[in-house]
């Protein structure tokens, strides 16, 4: 199990490298079940000093045979910031592991298919009126209108996949929404965590 540490905005020291190593024996057990190639971690330290709570963060990405998992923690420090990590990446390494353990159709959750039955109307956005505004490329994007502009570009691997596996990887990734390729009708879609314990799915139909 490959182990890579990198700080953010911060040198890590190779005291810190080794604790985080010695942390690490903790997911050691899971390895035979996941076959775990490597674990990404990165350390940020935050400047700003209204922001002591989270003056430290810890992001962990698990890369295996099977999916990708990954757990963040923020706090006063990157030690207490990296337990909490761990916590919760053991969680999730816990419950990919015990999801292999129990046979396919007998204990899926019933409410799927109800729960991913309609789409919030509030997700649903008008086409914005293009008429009069000004027209720019940033970040070769083209803009329409005023207004500030981020972009970030990143491209995955996909591997097309049931709406319960998408589910599943959800939550191992700990986001509250996921892309995916729905394997039965190779529709590009997006499983989504709504109020309370609730899922929503949205499907798009690409035409011509």
């Amino acid at each position: 199990m490959e182990i890579v540490v990198n700080g953010r905005r911060s040198e890590i020291s190779d005291r810190f490298r080794a604790h985080v190593e010695d942390k690490l024996h903790r997911i050691e057990k899971y390895d035979q079940r996941q076959k775990i190639l490597r674990v990404e971690v990165e350390v940020t330290h935050e400047a700003n000093p209204r922001q002591h709570d989270k003056a430290a963060r810890v992001e962990m990405t698990v890369r295996s045979r099977g999916p990708v998992i990954r757990a963040e923690a923020a706090s006063t420090d990157q030690h207490s910031a990296l337990d909490a990590a761990i916590d919760k990446l053991e969680s999730r390494l816990r419950r990919s592991a015990d999801r292999r353990r129990i046979s396919r159709g007998k204990h899926r959750p019933a409410s799927l298919a109800e729960a991913t039955a309609e789409v919030p109307p509030e997700l649903i956005n008008p086409a914005p009126d293009v008429e009069d505004t000004v027209s720019r490329d940033v970040a070769g994007v083209h803009v329409e209108g005023d207004g500030p502009l981020v972009v970030r570009e990143k491209t995955h691997e996909a591997t097309p996949m049931t709406l319960e596996q998408a589910l599943h990887e959800m939550e191992l990734v700990g986001h509250d929404f996921y892309l995916f390729v729905e394997k039965d009708s190779m529709r590009p879609s997006v499983v989504y965590l709504r109020k309370g314990y609730d899922y929503g799915v949205i499907h798009l139909d690409v035409s011509e």
